[in-house]
């Protein structure tokens, strides 16, 4: 079995948590290893390899696609294979990062070592400062998370469920506290050393984690309670939603997939709340301590709070402007530095602003009007 042949074995059921849009990037009549584009902070994308060091694995997580026991191919790297493959596409400019991840075979400190080592080659031997985003293992050392974190521009560990109750329903033989959430913690102390006493890496890595969406019956207000405890604590660069999508030759093959909505009204909550000031008490749950996926959580808030008492647009601090429907962090900018030399006053001034006039307008007076173009009051 050749590298690109391993790859394709290695990556095609490796759910992406880092980027997605998947393109296949081999020959035709080829094994077709699969890269995913990963959204930059500048707005641009980066097409990712996803990998793995081996699909072999010892536990037995009812959702895994390379669950232990699951009747399927599977595929290993030495970390000089992994180096020179993840090298090959590179050159050709075909993968300009790495997510590297891995089952776990023999033990996860054994696993772990692999993926340093990786590591190591690509930024030492190899002279890759390109961007590598690399998983910790369950039961890792500190000592090796810290090896790990000099390497890494990004770390993450999978929490996969908002709690042990939550977790033992996905992955019977994971701990959540000692084996993944003291993990996830030792990453944040490492990382705050690393800022506090400098590293040999340009900077210090962020880190991530994942829950899995559906399967374990957990709620939104769990998850969203969860994680903005871990966005408070550890500082969280952010927090990955894996909607879930039954895998044939698993405990749950015939479990329901979850409606990817959910997902997507769960990543709109994580970044309203690490991006534009919510707290976890602004969101309106339904009975079942889920998010209503007919609208977004900016737009149900707005509904709430600002239909009757809209928002002086020249007055409104920055904090008041986020939370207006159809203004992010980038509008906001440009309204405050316009109103210091003009007035907002028309709808002519919103659209030089870029603002969506059918989205804001109700919910801003215009230099103490109510926009002109209204759409009716909780249209939909």
């Amino acid at each position: 079995m050749d590298q690109f042949q391993k790859l394709t074995l290695l990556s095609e059921n490796l759910d992406v948590e880092e980027g997605d849009s998947l393109i296949n990037c081999s020959p035709k009549n080829k094994p077709q290893p699969t890269i995913s584009y990963a959204k930059l902070p500048n707005g641009k994308s980066m097409p990712l390899l996803k990998s793995m060091i081996t699909s072999v694995c010892e536990n037995n997580c009812y959702y895994c696609a390379f669950r232990a026991g699951r009747d399927c191919q599977r595929a290993s790297f030495t970390p000089d294979e992994m180096a020179d493959t993840f090298t090959k596409l590179n050159n050709k400019n075909i993968a300009k990062g790495l997510f590297l991840s891995s089952g776990i075979a023999g033990s996860s400190v054994r696993i772990q070592d692999k993926i340093i080592d990786t590591a190591a080659i690509l930024r030492k031997k190899l002279n890759y400062q390109g961007y590598m985003h690399l998983k910790i293992m369950p039961g890792a050392e500190f000592s090796q998370i810290e090896n790990l974190m000099l390497y890494a521009d990004r770390v993450s560990i999978n929490l996969e469920a908002p709690n042990h109750e939550r977790l033992s329903r996905l992955a019977p033989k994971k701990d959540f506290y000692d084996a993944l959430y003291l993990r996830l913690s030792w990453a944040a102390q490492i990382r705050d050393n690393l800022m506090s006493f400098g590293s040999k890496r340009r900077k210090s890595p962020s880190i991530t984690t994942q829950f899995v969406v559906g399967p374990s019956g957990e709620s939104d207000y769990e998850l969203l309670k969860t994680s903005v405890f871990l966005i408070n604590t550890f500082r969280l660069a952010r927090i990955y939603f894996m909607t879930f999508r039954p895998v044939l030759g698993t405990p749950l093959a015939e479990t329901a997939p979850e409606d990817p909505l959910r997902g997507h009204r769960l990543y709109q909550s994580s970044f309203l709340m690490r991006d534009y000031g919510f707290h976890f008490e602004d969101f309106a749950f339904l009975p079942n301590g889920n998010l209503r996926l007919d609208r977004d959580p900016k737009q149900i808030w707005a509904e709430i709070n600002l239909s009757e008492s809209p928002l002086e647009i020249n007055q409104a601090s920055r904090s008041e402007l986020l939370r207006i429907p159809g203004i992010g962090p980038k509008r906001v900018k440009l309204i405050i530095e316009y109103r210091q030399k003009n007035l907002i006053r028309t709808e002519e001034d919103l659209k030089k602003l870029g603002i969506p006039i059918e989205k804001s307008g109700k919910y801003l007076l215009l230099n103490g009007k109510r926009a002109l173009r209204q759409l009716p009051l909780f249209a939909f």
